[in-house]
């Protein structure tokens, strides 16, 4: 039986769960199907080796953070054929993030509200759990780490939330996601701001080249912002990212935006709406930042991937990579790789 088959008799079920109990439900029951051997039977894209920021990522389409906040599902993760894990975001200290009920599906938009707001154990049990993983144990593949500030934290002291994390997690990081782009944690946007930008990226570069000594391999960091920003922050962020020599960027995160669900239950609800209404949102900023850039530094495209058509078009805005979350909520892990083999033949 498929896995495609497989998922849509599971769907109705998970679908008539709240979305966040489901989520509750699917990923140790991945865990367990995994120790089980079960995922082996699973068919996985077939290699399309790329070598971005120094590392070579088995295949292009990889998992956006945000579905393992606190690594505790990696191994069941990689074992769906992604070519790239990222987990997390997490922060310093632990924290319970927003009040429940923080997440809603919109199926007519093919979509999902959240407010979860950095719910996480913390930098030290995600650090264990990522060290317990035999995906990081045997060096599996690649294992990109995010990191966030505390909700309780000032916006004038993010910066020692994330150097703290970056010294925490840089160890057992293939690369190291700074995430200024979530809509859940208040003012955290406010990053993105050109003096408050350049502040961060030149503590956070400095943090790592010393780290990189200390440590004797050198991990690269991506920044990761959102969709909802105009072609002048854009041109910013980018002289910011060429100007601190930061590895990579991540474009996009949710959008604060409700054009495309206006009427629809929950539309109104706060939080980040993704799915399909981010995709030509954040293709744009994905076409906007290469204009900028050039080839001098990879972007990695989210946002809206339902389909191996729209992994390729991601690619073809000028994205060097893909991640998925909601398009593998709405279609199962089959989307893994119909998208890796589309972008293999439109090579």
């Amino acid at each position: 039986m498929s896995d495609q088959l497989l998922y849509s008799l599971a769907r109705p079920f998970l679908f008539f769960m709240d979305p966040e109990s489901a989520h509750d439900l699917t990923l140790p029951g991945l865990k367990r199907a995994h120790s089980m051997g079960l995922t082996r039977l699973l068919p996985k894209p077939a290699a399309d080796p790329r070598k971005i920021m120094g590392i070579t990522f088995p295949n292009p389409v990889g998992l956006a953070a945000g579905l393992d906040k606190d690594g505790r599902y990696i191994d069941g993760l990689a074992s769906l054929g992604f070519g790239s894990i990222e987990i997390g975001t997490v922060t310093p200290r632990a924290q319970a993030g927003n009040p429940k009920p923080r997440m809603f599906r919109l199926p007519q938009a093919n979509a999902i509200i959240n407010r979860m707001g950095f719910n996480n154990g913390g930098v030290d049990a995600f650090v264990a759990n990522v060290q317990a993983s035999r995906f990081y144990q045997e060096k599996q593949g690649v294992l990109g780490l995010n990191i966030g500030k505390n909700a309780d934290t000032p916006i004038e002291k993010a910066a020692d939330d994330y150097l703290l994390c970056l010294n925490k997690v840089y160890p057992y990081a293939s690369y190291v996601t700074i995430n200024i782009s979530s809509p859940n944690t208040k003012n955290l946007r406010q990053l993105q701001g050109a003096s408050e930008l350049d502040d961060l990226l030149s503590k956070l570069k400095d943090a790592q080249q010393r780290l990189a000594d200390q440590h004797k391999r050198y991990v690269p960091i991506t920044l990761k912002i959102a969709p909802d920003i105009d072609s002048e922050q854009i041109k910013n962020i980018a002289e910011s990212l060429l100007r601190h020599k930061i590895d990579g960027v991540i474009a996009t995160n949710t959008t604060i935006t409700r054009d495309a669900v206006k009427g629809l239950q929950h539309g109104e609800e706060a939080g980040g709406l993704s799915g399909e209404p981010v995709f030509e949102l954040s293709n744009k900023v994905i076409r906007a930042l290469k204009s900028e850039l050039g080839d001098t530094l990879p972007i990695i495209g989210v946002g809206g991937i339902f389909s191996g058509s729209d992994a390729v078009a991601k690619m073809n805005a000028g994205a060097s990579l893909v991640q998925v979350y909601s398009g593998l909520i709405y279609r199962g892990p089959a989307l893994v790789r119909e998208a890796a083999m589309a972008i293999r033949n439109n090579k």
